[in-house]
């Protein structure tokens, strides 16, 4: 790199020029071509328009030098598709070094004609495929794979009516483990694409997949075992022979690797109904995740948002490693706080005391955002494992007596929760509590403290005294502060209702709320609880006073269908975040677990389903404002809205055999050929979902008296022929 730095120097055009001509006449051995061309490829990256000498650079095609022309088709791939108009001077070029010897500039030809998706290009580009996805030698048959998924890119209608996708199937089943994954990954981003091919697999070539994994690249077996999750199990057997072969990958260096097979065992499981094996899967996805938290802290982080969906669905993975996620001094305040949501995930009664002691050293640390989580982890853990609930009430209070004031604040909002979940229990904590009354500052910390106040109002002496001092700016405090003040009061009227303070104290918070706030919820809740009093107070102490449901942690769980279609994306940015990639990605595929006779019941309760977008053919115009000029039709299209233009048909040859494509929106029969040999599955033709308008009010059974479906009426004679709906 030292010896080409000096070539990274802005030229001129016109001089690069001059050089070329030169070189034409005194360069027998091609040493100053290839020199200028170095100068030409490092202006263009950096940044520099090199396309003036587009004429001048092709005229180096002819050059028998690898080396040139490697150079010349990187120029190519840049400036070929701006250049359209001068592109027919390549084709030659193009045609001759796809029939030469060495498969190395066959390939680089195919490649470069595959970058330019300009019709006349792609018109040869079709003939020379078909021939080289078939070529003798590998590394042509590999970058030709390649080139089929930049066709369909370019010209979908094309790749399929030349039966290139067929093609590419073929190649599934190759000797050569590098073109095998090719492929796949070629396959693969065509099935991606809204309007691309089905792409299924079966038992025969999934076993032919994954004995291809061992002589692929690490790239190629990620493609190889992602592709896996195309296979759809028909029977335990099936899953659990799949499973066992690709358990062996766990102990791959490549951590992208390790997640990915994590992921198709995680979707196989799910076919599984032999415990013992799913049981030793799991120890044996244990300690590769654990290896990953060696690693820097960007990939540690990645592995922590993983584990933390995986351990939600298979807790046996990691049940006997929470120390593994212990904090360190060093790590980044990102990975410290994903290690403390998987540590309360973990925590049960075995482990509890090894937890707590940990989380106590944590609530000592400097960094406040680490601290309040340390802080409310030991909340969540006690409301979670009933059996540490004492000890953790101690560890509490000890950070209570800290008088440290974001720890005496965290503290008290965690034991409102805790209260909710052991009534009747630890009720004798309040006094200590009523002590922290002036450190509070924070909204939610003193709404919890109210809440406390006015549910055992009736336990704490001086409970009209404390209200009467919260109350004293009740006007510009914030709104939930104020929400919690008026339930407090009213709570503590329901209590003390003799009391001549206490009826002051109620009116004047409920003459506040209606009269001088704004808040509408606010509003309504004070006109709600005043007319409560007034009409009936047994009624309004049964209602305010009604026991409450204990708090559990079900609510920290995720949604058993959401986290089955999560984990299908585990490895990926979706498992990062936690949400599927179409959500947050535009056109990405969803994925879902498919039925089958292997599926557990659960998961088939659970079953979430997944609608491929049939993609709109054309642009769609609407109409401006204004009459409708004369000798325009009434529409902006000359095709009905709704309805798209029709697929061009397919040859009768091509697209109706080899199950493991289906093409979504053509019609026909299934066909009843199957290559037995290939072991490819039998075709079908899945037909287009038809998007029909439904009554969004149709199941309400008429709740709002006599309602009647808007049905579309045909337009009377003498309307406006104009109206656009």
């Amino acid at each position: 790199m030292s010896q080409d730095a000096k070539f990274f120097q802005r030229g001129k055009i016109q001089e690069f020029r001059q050089e070329l001509q030169a070189a034409e006449t005194k360069d027998k051995k091609f040493t100053k071509r290839k020199t200028i061309l170095k100068k030409i490829v490092a202006n263009i990256t950096m940044g520099n328009d090199m396309s003036p000498l587009f004429v001048d650079v092709v005229q180096c095609l002819g050059t028998p030098l690898l080396e040139i022309k490697k150079m010349v088709y990187l120029f190519l791939i840049n400036y070929g598709r701006s250049k359209a108009e001068s592109i027919h001077m390549v084709i030659p070029n193009f045609l001759q070094d796809c029939n030469d010897r060495n498969p190395l500039i066959r390939a680089l030809a195919i490649r470069t004609m595959s970058y330019i998706p300009i019709p006349s290009v792609l018109d040869h580009l079709t003939e020379q495929l078909r021939h080289h996805l078939k070529d003798r030698d590998p590394y042509v048959r590999k970058t030709a794979a390649i080139c089929v998924a930049k066709l369909y890119t370019a010209d979908p209608r094309k790749a399929e009516r030349g039966g290139f996708v067929e093609l590419l199937r073929d190649l599934l089943v190759d000797s050569n483990a590098t073109v095998v994954a090719n492929a796949v990954a070629a396959l693969s981003e065509i099935a991606d694409r809204p309007d691309g091919v089905v792409f299924k697999l079966n038992l025969p070539v999934a076993n032919k997949l994954i004995a291809a994994l061992g002589e692929s690249s690490e790239w190629g077996q990620i493609y190889i075992l992602d592709a896996l999750l195309r296979y759809v199990p028909e029977t335990h057997a099936d899953a659990e022979l799949i499973g066992e072969r690709i358990s062996v990958q766990l102990q791959h260096a490549n951590s992208a690797v390790v997640l990915t097979t994590i992921k198709i065992l995680l979707y196989l499981m799910n076919y599984m109904d032999n415990k013992k094996l799913v049981d030793f899967i799991c120890k044996k996805m244990g300690p590769p995740l654990v290896t990953l938290l060696s690693s820097g802290p960007e990939v540690q982080y990645v592995a922590l948002r993983n584990i933390l969906l995986i351990i939600q669905r298979r807790p046996a993975v990691l049940k006997n490693d929470v120390k593994v996620f212990f904090c360190k001094y060093n790590d980044p305040i990102y990975v410290k706080l994903a290690k403390l949501e998987i540590m309360y995930r973990l925590a049960s009664e075995e482990n509890v005391k090894e937890v707590l002691a940990e989380l106590e050293e944590y609530a000592s640390e400097v960094d406040i955002d680490f601290v309040r989580k340390a802080v409310r982890s030991i909340g969540r853990i006690t409301i979670k494992v009933e059996e540490a609930a004492d000890a953790c009430i101690q560890s509490l209070l000890g950070l209570i007596e800290t008088k440290v004031s974001y720890v005496v604040q965290e503290a008290i909002i965690v034991i409102k929760d805790i209260f909710r979940r052991y009534p009747g229990k630890y009720e004798g904590i309040i006094p200590k509590l009523c002590e922290n009354l002036d450190v509070l500052d924070e909204p939610e910390a003193k709404a919890s403290m109210i809440w406390v106040i006015g549910q055992f109002a009736n336990r704490i002496d001086n409970a009209d005294e404390l209200m009467d001092d919260l109350t004293y700016n009740f006007l510009e405090e914030p709104t939930e502060v104020q929400f919690a003040l008026v339930t407090a009061a009213v709570k503590l009227f329901i209590y003390k209702s003799s009391s001549d303070p206490v009826k002051a104290l109620v009116h004047k918070v409920l003459k506040w709320t209606t009269e001088e706030i704004d808040n509408p919820d606010l509003r309504d809740r004070g006109f709600m609880y005043w007319r409560l009093l007034a009409i009936n107070p047994t009624v309004a102490s049964e209602i305010v006073l009604s026991e409450k449901p204990a708090i559990t942690t079900d609510a920290d769980r995720m949604d058993r269908g959401a986290l089955d279609q999560l984990l299908l994306h585990t490895g990926t940015l979706g498992s990062i975040y936690h949400k599927n990639p179409e959500t947050f990605i535009r056109g990405a595929a969803g994925k879902a677990l498919v039925d089958s006779p292997a599926l557990n019941s659960l998961s088939r309760q659970l079953l979430v389903p997944i609608q491929r977008e049939t993609p709109v053919s054309g642009p769609i115009i609407v109409a401006g404002p204004g009459p409708i000029e004369p000798g325009s039709s009434s529409g902006p299209s000359s095709l009905p809205i709704g309805i798209s233009k029709p697929a061009p048909p397919l040859p009768p040859d091509l697209g109706l055999e080899g199950g493991l494509l289906e093409r979504e929106g053509s019609a026909g029969e299934e066909e009843d050929d199957e290559d037995e040999d290939a072991g490819f599955a039998k075709s079908k033709l899945v037909p287009v979902r038809q998007m029909t308008t439904t009554d969004p009010y149709a199941n309400l059974n008429a709740a709002f008296g006599e309602y009647a479906v808007d049905v579309p009426q045909p337009r009377a004679a003498g309307q406006d022929a104009g109206l656009l709906f």
